[in-house]
């Protein structure tokens, strides 16, 4: 005896009514947090835009490899101060297919790290796109490095103990030409999570790139040119 018509017709309308639900519940959530996203960015002085294809090109590395096709969407741009002074400072959403997979927040150097360093979480598989090679521990992380030889002596006591203050949030910490980034699990998106991955972030180019150490060998240089410091994305909506 097969089943009624009826059935699946409740089946079907059950199913559907879920979907909306998610929908709709999915829509109001991103909605809220472009809110508080924007209204961060006015507190702290810096620009925003809800959408960017460019911007995430700008970067190959950390958990980049694994996606393709991914957009930029509540994306905040200015400047930070850290202990050695202030450095340009980027934070987005990173949406694939329509769903956020990261949160990544980014500080810029003044120089290129000598090679790519990338901390990841131990229980966090690293994409096989990666192309790198294993360093070992840094502190409760893996290092996986563009060249061994030269990125071992990046990781010093002080740049471990500054790599233990990521939490458990960030998947994976990583240097890349003249940035600094980290990468948070797609909920960790609240100001005061971004803040404190911020700091750790400032803490660890400090490390890395050292103010008091002049990136051209000449006298040492306090900052970047104020006109060098908050980028101008290609955005559909750049609302200061």
């Amino acid at each position: 005896m097969g089943i009624p018509a009826w059935v699946w017709f409740a089946v079907a309308a059950v199913a559907t009514a879920a979907g909306v639900t998610l929908l709709i519940t999915d829509h109001a959530r991103r909605t809220a947090k472009n809110r508080e996203r924007r209204r961060w960015a006015a507190l702290r002085g810096w620009q925003f835009a809800e959408f960017d294809q460019v911007l995430p090109t700008k970067w190959q590395r950390g958990l980049l490899p694994q996606y393709n096709g991914a957009v930029a969407t509540d994306i905040v741009a200015g400047s930070t101060f850290t202990a050695d002074g202030r450095r340009q400072v980027s934070v987005l959403d990173l949406v694939v297919g329509g769903r956020t997979v990261a949160v990544l927040l980014g500080l810029r150097c003044r120089r290129s790290t000598a090679t790519t360093l990338e901390l990841w979480l131990p229980e966090v598989p690293v994409p096989p796109e990666s192309e790198l090679d294993l360093l070992g521990p840094v502190g409760s992380r893996y290092a996986f490095v563009g060249d061994v030889a030269t990125a071992r002596p990046l990781v010093t006591p002080d740049v471990v103990d500054a790599v233990e203050e990521f939490g458990d949030d960030v998947t994976v910490a990583w240097a890349e030409n003249d940035w600094v980034l980290a990468a948070l699990e797609p909920a960790a998106a609240e100001p005061e999570q971004l803040e404190g991955t911020l700091r750790a972030l400032g803490r660890f180019a400090d490390l890395l790139d050292p103010f008091e150490v002049d990136p051209n060998g000449e006298t040492p240089s306090a900052e970047r040119p104020d006109d060098e410091i908050i980028p101008s994305p290609t955005t559909e909506d750049d609302t200061a």
